[in-house]
């Protein structure tokens, strides 16, 4: 009986050592489940712990983020050869610049393409995390801020299109950036901003019944004069007051933010539904210097739980698909490996 009690004692406080220990990085609702039933077999089967040792644990619940690649920088290539390409590096998902697959709209792309499509993703095991570029030609002509009633009623009507697209392929996002396709035209820009409010209501309830969000796409200043920070986005997705309207963080979208990329992360991170990653220059990661500047906002991701898209959007292409995908993969592994 005393050995029992003697060896209840050590299990006691062998486990408040390592609670205290472990207290920064976990909630004790997490300890008592971590601890409850293998340490204790372990000290009363008489093995030696060490109780301030090395925990190999803390992250246990995580083993990365989940990154995607957008397809626009393998225009040359087929579906499969995209989708494998973004398979074999190790991304998760593939995100879609629909005008890379069409020459006049996404009506070219039949239910039977549509579903050859996700088999192609199934195949490569990815899957498809939603639309970019929504509205880049093909088709010309489209404008969602333009005080052009005509030219506005054309564009949302493409937008449905899209949506269906989207929805078909298994996609859960559709990211607004389409910069030229939302500037003024002869109006100020809070007009602009009244249509774009009005498009979006006007969408929103297709996407929602579709099960896609619509997420707005802070843009800088040197790319559109309509939705430059994110609190404008976060504003404009207020007032279409519907849950299948949100908004997306973009590093290399935050020159007119005042501040920090953790900071940004932390105040808008309960409305952020998906992040694009590149070199705040545009080019692929490995180019510049993302894997210092970021640690700090992938930290906050992390310590946040951010369990969304991470998506590599890049601006030049001529490194080519596969040297882009496999550069940027090292980077992001290199910013995981130093996360705490």
């Amino acid at each position: 009986m005393a050995g029992l009690t003697h060896r209840t004692h050590l299990i006691e406080n062998c486990q408040l050592a390592i609670y205290n220990y472990l207290m920064p990085f976990i909630d004790r609702r997490k300890f008592i489940k971590t601890t409850g039933g293998g340490l204790c077999a372990a000290a009363l089967g008489g093995l030696t712990l060490g109780c301030r040792g090395k925990n190999k644990d803390v992250s246990s619940d995580w083993a990365s983020f989940k990154y995607a690649m957008c397809n626009e920088s393998m225009p040359q290539l087929t579906w499969p050869e995209q989708c494998q390409i973004v398979s074999n590096v190790g991304y998760k998902g593939i995100e879609i610049a629909s005008f890379t697959l069409v020459k006049e709209g996404v009506h070219q792309l039949n239910g039977a393409r549509r579903r050859e499509m996700v088999s192609v993703m199934q195949d490569a095991g990815i899957e498809c995390v939603g639309l970019h570029w929504l509205l880049t030609p093909p088709p010309k002509g489209l404008h969602f801020t333009t005080p052009d009633f005509a030219v506005r009623q054309n564009t949302v009507a493409y937008f449905h299109e899209l949506i269906d697209f989207c929805a078909d392929l298994g996609g859960p996002y559709m990211i607004f950036g389409s910069p030229k396709q939302r500037n003024t035209v002869g109006i100020s820009v809070g007009e602009a901003k009244n249509y774009f409010a009005e498009g979006l209501a006007k969408v929103a309830g297709h996407a929602q019944q579709r099960g896609v969000e619509i997420l707005i796409e802070p843009l800088a200043k040197g790319a559109t004069d309509v939705v430059n920070t994110l609190a404008e986005a976060l504003d404009l997705a207020k007032q279409a007051n519907n849950p299948a309207i949100a908004i997306i963080f973009d590093f290399h979208n935050t020159g007119d933010e005042t501040e920090s990329f953790d900071a940004l992360v932390k105040k808008y991170f309960q409305y952020i539904h998906h992040i694009h990653v590149q070199e705040m220059d545009g080019r692929h990661l490995g180019t510049g210097t993302a894997v210092r500047d970021y640690v700090q906002a992938f930290q906050t991701l992390k310590d946040l739980k951010y369990d969304k898209w991470i998506s590599l959007e890049v601006f030049d292409f001529s490194p080519g698909g596969k040297t882009i995908a496999e550069d940027s993969m090292r980077v992001l592994k290199q910013i995981e490996s130093q996360l705490l």
